[in-house]
């Protein structure tokens, strides 16, 4: 844990309005006194996800996730304490001191922070060559081709990597960045061994050899930068300029302590506002694609980084749209690459559905060709999902045959399966078997189980946090110390620590009495959460977000009899089963059963109802 002062994290909590934070991330929707929204860390189809802005703290009361800005930003970017308090420190233009951290807690605070800067750097870089180098005029030539002028360019920081082996590397040592670190941001790659096949070969279009140690990963490529949801550049993605180039036509960053491919939408940081007021998403294959079109008054559009989508990629989608349109490629690959999407989509409970393009265009082409009006129309007649795959199979030559009557309702059933609500598929099943001439009792037969997932296309669910779980006596005092100040002086004016050291479960509220906070004091509370664990915060911010009890400081009185009650009841049990071991001394004996007497006694007392306290 940072040794960052509290203070300090007082500071950072202050600053960093947690719906504003998070809000940056994905839309939230007033509901009454808080914010709420479909939780970001498992699937949910009813939003459970709340942020309490008197409280400043986020909880899902799905799967049980919560605690404060600096939590919820360590969970969402994946991130530890240190790199996150920074990133919103930095955001609040909050200075920390660097003091005594941990090694690891510096080097990866440091290495991200250093790529980040790098990452902005190189986009600075490639975009300075692709509006100012004579060497970039193919580059400038081939936007230009596309429909891309140089306001777009701008806008989309839209650059050019030299036809160089070291241009990169060159600038990035000049300006401070290590070897180490260039290498880390995949800008750079290091040499391959001796004797493999591409150690001594040229770049297609370069007459300069190879340099002896590390060289620039793109060379001669249009770049795109790839930003995370609130804009910082974390990658780029490469196109090849010549048509018979031998090179690949699109080449990505690799994955990074930034990237992460299958997480990330390109285009995201500047169309949520355009995904949430329609409600829909259009989907492109290609980053020319989403520019294009976006620039052409349809803003709604993402790209997946690839051509299918993740479970992840669908999961961040679903908190902003009800509805995807997939516009990919009138072709074989085209027709794969939405099949591959569907299962994560429908899991998302998405409703999904498929536009198509006519051979030999895609959104770009079309938008450049006819307008984006002829695009826009095509959005609108896309068709459900169900009806363009059924199309597609009963286009086939054999499908009148039986055994393509087959093929296809096996085929249908794949899909049909992926569909979790129960009445969206009951509506499928009926539609496709009356169109396949089947009985819908046959197609019921051919169907997987509805949490089952295809076997190669989807990845494992992620387990979702165990929240911890308390006995409603230590739920009620954990509570109430946390939130009324006469009743934490109180417990602090019993003897808690040898009430509490027995009791099962009671680690919390152990921690919440040794915890120098303040009930009246929101900061305080705000630095205690960064002393937990993930569990231990998420249960304190459910905690902070139930609804107070009227009369805490007799609701403590009782809870606080009710703990000495069962230490009362463990000591008689124990005593009990030490006397029923034989062969005891006869001394020890009566020693015991006057114990039990006095014990019991005590009980008769803690159990007498008293007056309420004033």
């Amino acid at each position: 844990m940072s040794l960052i002062p509290p203070e300090t994290i007082e500071q950072i909590t202050a600053a960093n309005d947690i719906v504003e934070v998070i809000g940056g991330y994905f839309p939230l929707k007033r509901s009454g006194p808080v914010f709420k929204a479909l939780c970001p860390f498992h699937q949910e189809r009813t939003p459970s996800f709340t942020v309490n802005p008197q409280r400043q703290i986020f909880k899902c009361f799905g799967c049980g996730a919560g605690g404060s800005v600096i939590r919820f930003v360590m969970n969402y970017e994946n991130l530890d304490f240190i790199a996150a308090a920074k990133k919103l420190a930095e955001r609040a233009n909050i200075k920390i001191e660097q003091g005594e951290l941990s090694p690891e807690d510096a080097a990866r605070y440091s290495m991200r922070r250093r790529l980040l800067a790098l990452h902005a750097e190189a986009a600075e870089f490639f975009h300075w060559h692709l509006m100012k180098k004579p060497s970039a005029q193919i580059a400038r030539d081939y936007l230009k081709s596309r429909g891309i002028g140089g306001e777009i360019a701008k806008s989309w920081k839209l650059g050019y990597a030299p036809d160089e082996w070291d241009a990169m590397r060159d600038f990035g040592q000049t300006n401070g960045f290590s070897e180490e670190e260039l290498v880390a941001s995949g800008l750079v790659k290091v040499r391959e061994e001796e004797g493999s096949e591409t150690s001594n070969t040229q770049h297609p279009t370069s007459n300069i050899q190879r340099p002896a140690s590390y060289y620039d990963r793109f060379r001669a490529r249009v770049m795109f930068p790839i930003c995370n949801d609130t804009g910082e550049v974390i990658a780029f993605s490469g196109r090849v300029l010549e048509a018979e180039a031998k090179a690949a036509k699109y080449v990505n960053s690799p994955e990074t302590i930034l990237f992460t491919k299958g997480a990330v939408l390109f285009g995201l940081h500047k169309s949520k506002r355009a995904l949430i007021d329609a409600k829909s998403a259009i989907v492109c294959e290609g980053q020319l694609d989403l520019i294009t079109a976006f620039e052409n008054g349809v803003q709604n559009v993402i790209a997946p980084q690839g051509t299918a989508f993740t479970e992840k990629q669908a999961r961040i989608l679903r908190r902003y749209v009800d509805e995807v349109v997939l516009c990919f490629d009138a072709d074989i690959a085209g027709e794969k690459a939405a099949e591959r999407s569907l299962g994560h989509l429908l899991a998302e409970s998405l409703m999904v559905r498929v536009a198509e393009m006519p051979p030999g265009e895609d959104p770009d082409s079309m938008i450049r060709g006819k307008g984006a009006g002829a695009f826009q129309e095509r959005i609108a007649a896309a068709k459900d999902f169900f009806d363009f795959q059924l199309d597609r199979l009963a286009a086939h030559p054999d499908f009148a045959t039986p055994r393509g009557k087959m093929q296809a309702a096996r085929k249908m059933a794949e899909s049909i399966s992926l569909i979790r609500d129960a009445v969206l598929r009951e509506t499928v099943l009926h539609r496709v078997a009356q169109r396949l001439e089947v009985s819908p009792q046959e197609l019921v037969k051919l169907l997987r189980s509805p949490s089952t997932k295809p076997l190669d296309e989807l990845a494992s669910t992620e387990a979702e946090p165990k929240p911890l779980a308390l006995d409603s006596t230590l739920r009620l005092l954990a509570t109430i110390a946390l939130r009324d100040s006469a009743a934490h002086e109180w417990l602090l004016s019993e003897p808690w620590d040898t009430v509490l050291q027995d009791q099962p479960d009671a680690e919390l509220l152990i921690k919440i009495l040794r915890a120098d906070l303040r009930p009246d004091d929101d900061a305080s509370i705000h630095v205690f959460l960064t002393t937990l664990s993930s569990a231990e915060e998420a249960v304190v911010s459910g905690l902070l977000g139930e609804k107070m009890r009227p009369h805490p400081l007799a609701a403590v009185h009782d809870c606080w009899r009710e703990l000495e009650r069962r230490k009362t009841r463990a000591r008689i049990e124990a005593l009990q089963a030490r006397m029923r071991v034989p062969n005891l001394p006869a001394e020890e004996v009566a020693k015991m059963q006057k114990e039990i007497l006095d014990v019991q006694k005590r009980l008769s007392d803690i159990s007498r109802p008293l007056s309420p306290p004033l």
